[in-house]
């Protein structure tokens, strides 16, 4: 099978490593891919949303399968554009439609799918500029903290929680009538605040049929304990340690299976991964958000759990035969550590070489690039998010301190990483 994979990140860098074990893989190509990616396949030079490059591609290398890595190009239509296309019909995608891709692209679409099958998710209210004196009275009176969302695509920045009502209401000027995020927060979601622990689930699905992907809980913030504005993710664990069978099963019946009803029931039909962010509170599970693709950095732990060959399971989902499928997981506990450049997620240069990658012991620990390019032969930082390590273990800590053993290697100008990943388990 000759594969196109969509993206550019550590998402893909995974997902391109575990392709490329499959003895059903003929040829690979990642656009535009990173440094890391040309080690399992041929990095094409286009980004993710240049519609006409994916189609001479699709046709000059004979491709039989698209992955989408990213949500960008999903929400934008690349499904659609390559499902419709004449030349292209044959051509199998792994990825939402835009009418799926929704349950990303739009808050405000998510939570009204969620209350219309009844998935428990936090209270919520929408607004935009016509009814922004409504939203800045509503903000005044609500209970504390309180959570801001802007409803479209913010590169996983969008969310500010507010511990009093003049911050809040700062935010949702800002978001709304200064544009911080763009077309993005033109419609501006308040939830209230669950406290509790955040997990991930994620979900294949053939339009029909679904299987459960190994688990994983990511740590957003940049400083440790938790601390400091949200990043695109530091770290993350799985399994994780609490999600026992009982919430497993409660997540299954609660929010799963509801939403794989809902999609059938509203006619979306929906062929590739779901997201399921959740808070667990009090050993319930209330959704966040749903993503329309795999998680980054929890791909980097998911993907090495799964013992199945994942071009099998993309046939499968073709095949709308997810249904004989049994997922295989290995027991291990993979964590995986982020190196991120100097100044993220606010301001940080790029261009510095990357030194000791090939130093990391590949018994144990897997280095997957992130934002990186080849330049003159070198491999140099090109991203907030560098690379992870992600390792297998005993257990979490175990995990953890094989990837900062090894993070102790590689090294560039300004590097820096969270130690405490998985600090709530040790």
């Amino acid at each position: 099978m000759r594969i196109l994979l969509l993206g550019s990140g550590g998402r893909e860098h995974a997902l391109a490593w575990k392709l490329s074990q499959s003895p059903l893989c003929e040829s690979l190509f990642i656009a535009p891919g990173n440094a890391g990616t040309a080690s399992c396949g041929i990095n094409l030079d286009f980004g993710v949303t240049d519609f006409e490059s994916i189609k001479k591609a699709c046709l000059d290398k004979k491709i039989d399968l698209v992955i989408v890595g990213p949500e960008e190009p999903l929400v934008k239509g690349v499904t659609d554009f390559i499902i419709n296309s004449p030349a292209l019909k044959k051509i199998d995608v792994i990825g939402p439609d835009k009418k799926g891709a929704q349950l990303e692209g739009s808050k405000a679409f998510a939570k009204a799918f969620m209350m219309r099958h009844n998935i428990p998710t936090a209270a919520y209210k929408e607004f935009t500029v016509d009814n922004y004196a409504e939203g800045v009275r509503y903000l005044q009176k609500h209970q504390l903290p309180i959570v801001l969302k802007a409803d479209g695509l913010a590169a996983g920045k969008g969310v500010v929680i507010c511990e009093n009502h003049l911050e809040a209401i700062a935010e949702f000027e800002l978001m709304i009538q200064m544009a911080k995020f763009g077309d993005a927060g033109k419609r501006v979601v308040v939830e209230d605040f669950l406290q509790g622990v955040e997990m991930s689930v994620f979900v294949l699905m053939d339009g029909k049929n679904y299987v459960i992907l190994p688990e994983a809980k990511d740590y957003k913030r940049i400083g440790e304990g938790d601390t400091g504005p949200n990043t695109g993710g530091m770290g993350a664990v799985s399994p994780v340690p609490f999600a026992d069978a009982v919430l497993m099963k409660k997540i299954e019946e609660k929010a799963i299976k509801p939403t794989v009803a809902g999609l059938q029931k509203e006619g979306l039909e929906y062929r590739g991964f779901i997201f399921f962010g959740f808070m667990i509170v009090k050993n319930e599970p209330f959704m966040i958000e749903y993503n329309c693709r795999m998680g980054d950095p929890e791909t980097e732990v998911v993907i090495p759990r799964l013992k199945n060959d994942l071009v099998e399971l993309f046939e499968a989902v073709s095949h709308q035969q997810l249904d004989k499928v049994t997922i295989e997981t290995d027991p291990r506990t993979v964590c995986t550590v982020v190196a991120v450049s100097g100044g993220y997620p606010g301001e940080y240069k790029k261009g510095y070489e990357i030194q000791g990658l090939e130093e990391v012991n590949p018994a144990d620990s897997i280095l997957f690039q992130m934002g990186t390019v080849l330049k003159d032969g070198k491999v140099v930082t090109q991203g907030g998010r560098v690379f992870c390590i992600s390792s297998y273990g005993r257990s979490v800590f175990d995990a953890v301190e094989i990837s900062k053993e090894e993070m102790q290697k590689v090294s560039f100008t300004g590097m820096e990483y969270r130690n405490d990943i998985g600090y709530e388990f040790e």
